[in-house]
């Protein structure tokens, strides 16, 4: 039904403070409220929102029981792809199924730094650095509101860990937060204008995000120029009038009208100045008129079929959802994500262990129940139901060709209860409503010790096996030495990497590391190559196994179609180009922030300041597994002629511009990465930083030009002790001098340098978005709803 567009003002003025209120927060767990009387100029629908940010979760009033959707690669996976257009076309499908089934506001992306590999909801996530990660989501909120549907920023901001994540403060000086834990944020606001930011659950030097006016005016809407509304995570309001002063619009979920009525109070008692109720008000109703240009409802072909609870999409629902195609673009980014971390020459002249002859009479032992059961997605909120899951296993026999033998290797144990399991995770941290209590209470006491279990395995050497994991590791041997290739699948269970919970360890489970170990005895004794692939969605450890592997092969946690992705890369019909947007260590010790990764006594200080991720390993001279930015291929590339101009002295804009040749005898992808470094400045300073990065495609002996463009802010820093215009202190830096210009394959795999002098700038302004470029984005709302 067409309707006239929503007319924002006149609605306002037509409501009573009472009905203002109410605007504040939800219906229900996944509604904002409507509002339709009599003498309304026009009615206010709800909007409907759904969890990401890999696929859409819609409820459907069950709980914990979502209607099916595609599964693409979680962030982390997604982060190693460093493919912005890759991302938009991931997103824009995620946006696609989002209005197919009725839902107008995605919650995602994320965009929290990487503090400590540890962080449990870190496959959520992007990146250790706040380049990448913006890059990314502004990439994710491009895609899906081209179509017309508005995503949720999260979790603004500092929510690096899990545990306690309800009650911990963090206490982190400004310059470190501005460089490190805001910056992505102020990526995606500026460049992509999210519909929504949503608040985190944490505190910050003492105050809850939800209540934190410096963070949620000052900086989002003062500083960054930020128009839309903020919502609340769920539960995350402590104070709704302090909140509401704060800068917070929408509290979800809803709470049957209790904090509304404090809201009218506050008014009436003259705590509460009404201009706030308006300004929040407004925004609530600006994002209706977003979701609903001109449109009485959104699309919902899907669910216009109607669907039960439980029930599978219909053949028809899966054509409306286009989710065939969007099964084929979860491999093309599951392929795109997948990482290649070692592929060393096979002895005897053979070449690199990768790719395997896929016409080969050798047999090939597939070992590890990973194979059969693909890990596909973390644990908690962000879960999605796939539409279809291709498995590993099924993917190489069907390339292999019947010469495959296969073994689980580990136990692995079915999870019929998938959802109630997160759900009663979800209700040991307290982050479940009143109404979900009982029905989780029977399932926590027995997760809690199952869990206790998981984390108790996860210290390697502290849990002998059981007799059945030995039994699985003789037969996995027995079938290993008949073959020519051993490709053993490891990684995370689930239990590992779960919303409202942290690793404690990087190791892999003890049962997966014997198991590797006792392959590659078999290896030595026969000669055959060993190749193991992993699934995980953040680092793991390698001791005592990877120098006695042939091959690495990172398939992060890659989305429904991550069996055909890992398949197609083993035998080369696909060139792996991710690079790892982490760094991997060698150690847990070795990693940022480790004497105090989650604090004491409610607060955790972010003593390493803007150290972390490869800026901490470089400052100290670390040795890592794996640093940032690497990834092989089976091609090679060459870097050359170099150039570094200064164009623009008044802005500081520089372009960097060098040539990538692809050396080798395939087609390839190269990601191409520009670091700057300030080696004289007053303050100290990350040895190199990220700020710019391309994947280009490369045929076979050809090369292409690569070009970059840095502005003031690339070579800032945030000056703590400056002093503003308007009397506050802190502002960007540029302070003059020598810097260094590197571009390189990884942090660590610099290939090119050059150095250019810049003169002092004491006061870079804040990126503010460009309104001639948020009127366009905007216009592309409206457009995304045509047809």
């Amino acid at each position: 039904m067409t309707l006239p567009p929503f007319d924002v003002d006149t609605v306002l003025a037509a409501l009573t403070l009472e009905e203002k209120a109410s605007l504040l927060s939800g219906l229900d767990d996944w509604y904002t409220q409507p509002l339709d009387r009599p003498g309304l100029p026009q009615r206010v629908p709800s909007i409907e929102v759904g969890d990401g940010p890999h696929g859409l979760r819609k409820e459907t009033g069950v709980d914990m029981v979502w209607v099916p959707a595609t599964g693409f690669p979680t962030a982390s996976a997604m982060g190693a792809s460093w493919d912005r257009q890759l991302m938009r076309r991931v997103a824009a499908a995620i946006g696609e199924e989002a209005r197919a089934e009725g839902v107008q506001v995605v919650l995602g992306p994320g965009v929290n730094m990487k503090r400590s590999p540890l962080c449990g909801r870190n496959f959520e996530y992007f990146s250790e650095d706040p380049v990448h990660s913006g890059e990314l989501g502004a990439a994710y909120v491009d895609g899906v509101q081209a179509v017309g549907v508005g995503t949720s920023l999260k979790h603004f901001a500092a929510n690096n860990q899990e545990i306690e994540r309800t009650r911990i403060s963090v206490v982190a000086d400004e310059r470190t937060l501005r460089e490190t834990y805001l910056s992505a944020f102020e990526r995606v606001v500026t460049k992509a204008d999210p519909w929504t930011v949503m608040c985190s659950y944490n505190r910050l030097l003492g105050v809850h995000a939800s209540q934190n006016h410096w963070l949620l005016t000052e900086v989002l809407r003062d500083e960054w120029g930020y128009r839309g509304a903020v919502v609340s995570d769920w539960n995350a309001v402590h104070d709704r009038v302090a909140a509401l002063r704060a800068g917070l619009d929408l509290e979800m979920p809803g709470t049957q009208g209790a904090t509304d009525a404090e809201i009218v109070a506050a008014v009436q008692d003259g705590q509460l100045d009404i201009g706030v109720v308006d300004a929040a008000a407004r925004r609530v109703l600006e994002l209706v008129a977003r979701a609903y240009p001109g449109a009485d409802r959104v699309n919902g072909a899907v669910m216009d079929l109607g669907h039960a609870a439980g029930d599978r999409l219909t053949a028809e629902q899966l054509r409306l959802l286009r989710a065939a195609e969007h099964h084929e673009l979860a491999r093309e980014a599951a392929i795109g994500s997948m990482t290649l971390l070692r592929n060393e020459t096979i002895p005897g002249g053979g070449g690199p262990a990768l790719p395997l002859e896929e016409h080969s009479e050798g047999a090939v032992a597939v070992v590890g129940a990973f194979a059969e059961h693909a890990r596909v997605q973390g644990g908690g909120s962000s879960g999605v139901d796939p539409t279809r899951i291709d498995a590993p296993l099924a993917a190489i026999r069907a390339i292999a060709n019947g010469r495959v033998h296969y073994a689980p290797g580990y136990i692995y144990e079915v999870k019929n209860a998938y959802q109630d399991d997160n759900l009663a995770i979800l209700a040991a941290h307290g982050v479940v409503t009143e109404e979900e209590k009982p029905r989780v209470a029977r399932r926590s006491a027995t997760l809690a010790k199952e869990l206790q279990l998981a984390e108790a395995v996860q210290h390697l050497g502290k849990r002998p096996l059981s007799a059945a994991a030995e039994r699985l590791i003789d037969e996995a041997a027995v079938i290993a030495g008949q073959a020519e290739t051993i490709v053993v699948f490891a990684g995370l269970p689930l239990s590992y990497e779960q919303e409202a919970n942290d690793r404690d360890t990087l190791a892999l489970p003890a049962d997966q590391v014997a198991l590797i170990l006792r392959m590659a005895d078999v290896r030595e004794k026969t000669g055959a190559r060993l190749v193991v692939v992993l699934s995980n969605g953040s680092p793991v450890t390698m001791d005592p196994w990877h120098d006695r592997v042939d091959a690495i092969v990172e398939a992060w946690l890659g989305g429904q179609a991550v069996g055909s992705a890992v398949a197609e890369v083993l035998f080369g019909r696909s060139n792996p180009s991710g690079k790892l947007a982490e760094t991997f260590p060698l150690a847990l010790e070795d990693t940022p922030g480790f004497p105090n990764w989650l604090g004491e006594r409610g607060t955790v200080l972010y003593g390493e300041g803007v150290f972390i991720g490869y800026r901490w390993y470089d400052a100290l001279r670390r040795e890592v597994r794996y640093p940032f930015g690497h990834g092989l291929s089976y091609t090679t590339f060459s870097y050359s002629d170099l150039r570094v101009d200064l164009v623009d002295a008044e802005v500081g804009r520089v372009t960097v511009t060098c040539t990538v040749t692809n050396t080798g005898d395939v087609a390839g992808q190269e990601v191409v990465q520009l670091y700057v470094g300030d080696p004289d400045a007053e303050v100290q300073r990350p040895l190199r930083e990220l700020r710019g990065f391309e994947k280009v495609k490369i045929e076979a002996g050809e090369s292409t030009r690569v070009r970059f463009e840095l502005l003031n802010r690339d070579f800032a820093y945030w000056d703590s002790a400056a002093v503003r215009p308007d009397g506050k202190t802190g502002l960007w830096r540029r302070e003059g001098g020598e810097f260094r210009i590197e571009v390189g394959a990884s942090s660590r795999d610099i290939r090119l340098s050059e150095s250019i002098v810049l003169s002092d700038d004491p006061s870079i302004p804040p990126l503010v978005p460009d309104a001639e470029l948020l009127d366009i984005a905007a216009s592309r709302f409206v457009q995304g709803h045509a047809g």
